[in-house]
């Protein structure tokens, strides 16, 4: 029962392994954007389950024609919108293999190898982004999760059982997953204070330090900030210097969110642009974005590891045969899971095949794109930057003769369905106050040059014609 002999696993892992290369060969001449109504999905997958098996062919069959045909596909090299999520195959290959194998990554004495694994990458993430050898963490599904993590031991470790008066700090361009993970945990949402970013998007540590005295006058107990290393909509730094100087000075947590931008660091340019993000109490940053994983790959840090086990720690009778020694680290003590998978292999063997200068020069090769984008709609009349190129995003709006308030608002709306319908590339927009603007995301190291900017040619064309 549930078995396949040698020679079918075989084949049916050599045909998926042929149907996943000629995707990744076929995908720049496909068009980015795909989807499929609700109606259209239950006609092809509603079905009462086979009493009978049908035979792996058929099924693979069925999952490239109706399952992954209608998608839209975050590792093309024109897709711009939100963050892309480039990946590789060598990161492809390592899940397989690691649901193959499927060591439970949750206790050492389970699987010594997948936690030394664990460890040492994730200290390869520390010791990039500054952070001192106390720090440690571990793998989770990406930033969300990460970022609820953090505040879990932030939470812990600055408000012990009472949180009622606990109050975080963060931007308005800072990430929802901050708005989720407090509702979460328990915190009222008027304790998640959202400051107004200043002009270049980034949280004003004077506004940010009158907000804690007025909350402490109050009676409130300030304890976390949540800083941006790259925000989601222009990519902006919050002075993460600063804003260490002024935790440190109160008593307080800093947790930096670097879903996507932290990966950065890895780059001369996003070295600088990410001044002081070692100085963090934790930090979230998403291998599956800009360290080109396939998702799931979130990783959280924490300045001192010791917190983590200290917040999630729990032994119960029934695993207490593999709890034997304290130089063995049990990732489930370090987070909410305790049976995991083994999410670090991806990005552990992807370094070792690729090593750290390509996926240096990978990250380092999205930020150009974005400056080629930037440089290119400059060029072109009726065109405004909003947000000039940074970590590899750049926002920008159409206005023909001026145009303004709720039609240049309706326009850039258009202009990006018009896109996705044309299908050569795709992007999205967002909100910046109050205006909508288009946002290009250039992260993925595919992408030519010749290919950025015809993407801004065809948005050009689309444009003139819609306006």
């Amino acid at each position: 029962m549930l078995e396949l002999s040698p020679d079918e696993m075989r084949a049916l892992g050599y045909r998926a392994v042929d149907m996943m290369v000629d995707h990744l060969a076929a995908l720049p001449d496909e068009p980015v954007f795909g989807t499929a109504t609700r109606a259209q999905m239950e006609s092809w997958l509603r079905e009462p389950p086979p009493a009978e098996g049908r035979g792996w062919e058929a099924v693979l069959q069925r999952v490239g024609d109706e399952v992954f045909r209608p998608m839209t596909h975050l590792a093309h090299p024109r897709f711009f919108a939100y963050v892309p999520g480039p990946s590789n195959f060598v990161g492809a290959i390592a899940d397989a293999l690691a649901s193959g194998f499927n060591p439970f990554a949750g206790a050492w004495a389970m699987s010594p190898g997948a936690a030394q694994v664990e460890l040492v990458t994730a200290d390869w993430l520390r010791e990039a982004l500054g952070m001192p050898s106390t720090a440690g963490g571990l793998f989770v599904s990406g930033g969300s999760m990460a970022t609820l993590t953090a505040l879990a031991v932030a939470r812990h470790k600055q408000l012990g059982d009472d949180a009622s008066r606990g109050v975080i700090y963060c931007s308005d361009q800072t990430h929802t997953a901050v708005d989720r993970a407090g509702h979460v945990l328990g915190f009222r949402p008027d304790h998640v204070r959202k400051l107004a970013a200043d002009e270049e998007y980034r949280l004003d540590v004077d506004d940010l330090a009158a907000a804690m005295d007025a909350d402490a006058a109050a009676g409130l107990r300030p304890f976390c900030v949540v800083a941006n290393a790259g925000t989601t909509s222009t990519g902006a730094v919050d002075p993460l210097a600063e804003i260490a100087e002024l935790c440190r000075a109160r008593g307080m947590w800093m947790h930096v969110d670097g879903a996507y931008g932290a990966a950065a660091v890895l780059t001369d340019e996003g070295r600088a642009a990410l001044h002081g993000i070692g100085e963090a109490d934790s930090i979230a940053l998403d291998a599956h974005k800009w360290l080109f994983q396939p998702v799931e790959c979130g990783c959280v840090l924490v300045r001192q590891a010791e917190d983590l086990q200290d917040t999630f720690r729990i032994v119960p009778a029934y695993l207490r045969d593999n709890d034997l020694s304290a130089e063995e680290v049990n990732f489930r003590d370090w987070g909410v899971q305790l049976t995991r998978g083994f999410r670090a292999l991806k990005l552990w063997m992807t370094i070792q095949v690729f090593g750290m200068d390509a996926m240096r020069q990978a990250i380092g090769r999205g930020m150009r794109l974005a400056e080629v984008a930037e440089e290119e709609i400059r060029s072109l009349a009726g065109w405004e930057i909003v947000t000039p190129a940074q970590l590899g995003i750049v926002t920008f709006r159409h206005r023909p003769n001026g145009l303004d308030g709720a039609e240049a608002d309706d326009l850039q709306r258009r202009i990006a369905t018009g896109l996705a319908a044309d299908g050569y590339a795709l992007l999205s927009t967002t909100e910046l106050r109050g205006r909508t603007v288009l946002r290009l995301c250039t992260t993925n190291p595919r992408t030519t040059d010749e290919e950025m900017r015809r993407t801004v040619w065809t948005l050009d064309r689309l444009a003139r014609e819609l306006a």
